[in-house]
């Protein structure tokens, strides 16, 4: 049976896929390299099924068989078809290539590498897939079209660029008042911030006293209606004080927020009653478990 060849103009035809794009990635595979203005088969290349034919007309160019179109060196391209780089999501938000990453890395979906950007376990639900350029070896994400829906990544990227993000109704389903509106933020902290107890004043106050750069109420970046007490940017880590220990409500929405911590493994600082007059003694130890250091 006659082996049928393909010049690597009709294979980009059959991939769909740009000529330039394909040499590119037959470049980075190894399969074929560049002198001067012309392309050249390397030995991988000939392995790989590669031949050079002779046109009457056109001269010597590199073929290949039928079935090289299958091999899965361009595998990642067809995925990558499919999926959004973070310079299309920051377009689509109109948000600078340059900062979506760094805004990704604050919600906790990706983190900075040596070079590039590695997805997290948080940015894998939400449809994040890793990749790395063939030539560098640098890691970068790509994501599914589905992180367009998800209401929280919108809203904090809508917040990110000074755009209102979308309010949401807290009463929860029992009807109940939610505890963010029963419990008025009235405590004034050194930083500005308005709290909504004494003691939370106070880990405000040891906070900006110890100059770590924080939040108070941001919504965790996941689905579930749920805000932490305290968000530090640096280590991507919450602090949750827990007070009303005596209250039967409040410990059933303690328990639910600790589950959504869980179920998202993230870094979660606890603080009690009995640990407010010791903070100086408490939170250095907590924090520097996450690599922080306070003094």
């Amino acid at each position: 049976m006659e082996i049928k060849y393909f010049s690597t103009t009709a294979l980009s035809k059959e991939l769909q896929i740009p000529t330039k794009d394909v040499f590119k990635i037959l470049s980075e595979k190894g399969l074929v390299s560049r002198s001067e203005d012309n392309w050249i088969l390397t030995e991988l290349g000939k392995n790989k099924g590669g031949v050079i034919k002779t046109h009457s007309r056109y001269g010597s160019y590199i073929a290949w068989t039928e079935s090289f179109k299958d091999d899965a060196i361009f595998n990642t391209v067809e995925e990558e078809k499919n999926l959004l780089t973070s310079t299309a999501l920051g377009k689509h938000f109109d948000i600078s290539k340059f900062r979506i990453n760094p805004i990704l890395s604050e919600l906790g979906l990706v983190q900075k590498a040596v070079k590039g950007w590695t997805v997290t376990p948080l940015g894998k639900l939400v449809g994040g897939i890793q990749f790395e350029y063939d030539k560098t070896g640098i890691p970068y994400v790509c994501w599914k079209h589905s992180i367009l829906s998800k209401s929280n990544i919108i809203n904090s990227l809508k917040e990110a660029k000074g755009d209102s993000p979308e309010e949401k109704n807290t009463v929860n389903e029992t009807g109940i008042k939610g505890f963010r509106e029963k419990f008025e933020a009235k405590h004034r902290s050194a930083d500005g911030h308005y709290v909504r107890s004494r003691a939370e004043m106070l880990i405000d106050n040891w906070l900006y006293m110890s100059e770590i750069v924080h939040a108070y109420e941001r919504k965790l970046p996941v689905e579930e209606d749920v805000y932490c007490d305290f968000y530090l940017p640096v280590g991507k880590v919450y602090i949750e004080y827990w007070g009303l220990e005596n209250d039967p409500k409040y410990q059933d929405r303690k328990k639910e927020k600790l589950k959504v911590y869980e179920k998202y493994g993230f870094n979660l600082i606890e603080i009690i009653d009995s640990d407010i007059q010791n903070l100086d003694d408490i939170l250095p130890k907590k924090l520097l478990k996450f690599g922080i250091q306070a003094y």
